[in-house]
């Protein structure tokens, strides 16, 4: 099933006054439609991190290191950053929590 890019919904015409369209119940429900499937994905690759993150984490812990690398948890919480902005740096700290737990 193809799905729209962000490039297909900032195509989206405007209006002279510079708000949208209005959208049929047709439209709304194509539209949730897509926001339930990305949900969807976005909770099975949580899921899936954060057992990867936990497995990394015992295994350090089984060779005598440590849990918690602070440097690669600073990598990852920079590149949602820059990706994301202010946002991306709650989620990454969301995401990292979830694989190894509260610190």
């Amino acid at each position: 099933m193809p799905t729209a890019t962000s490039e297909d919904i900032s195509s989206t015409p405007w209006t002279e006054d510079g708000t949208a369209p209005s959208l049929d119940a047709r439209d709304i429900d194509a539209l949730r439609k897509r926001i339930d499937e990305a949900d969807a994905a976005m909770i099975k690759l949580w899921r899936e991190r954060s057992a990867a993150s936990k497995e990394v984490g015992a295994r350090r812990v089984a060779a005598g290191g440590t849990r918690i690398v602070l440097s690669r948890e600073q990598e990852i919480i920079h590149k949602f950053h820059h990706e994301l902005g202010p946002l991306g740096t709650q989620l990454a700290m969301l995401l990292l929590r979830a694989g190894r737990g509260a610190l």
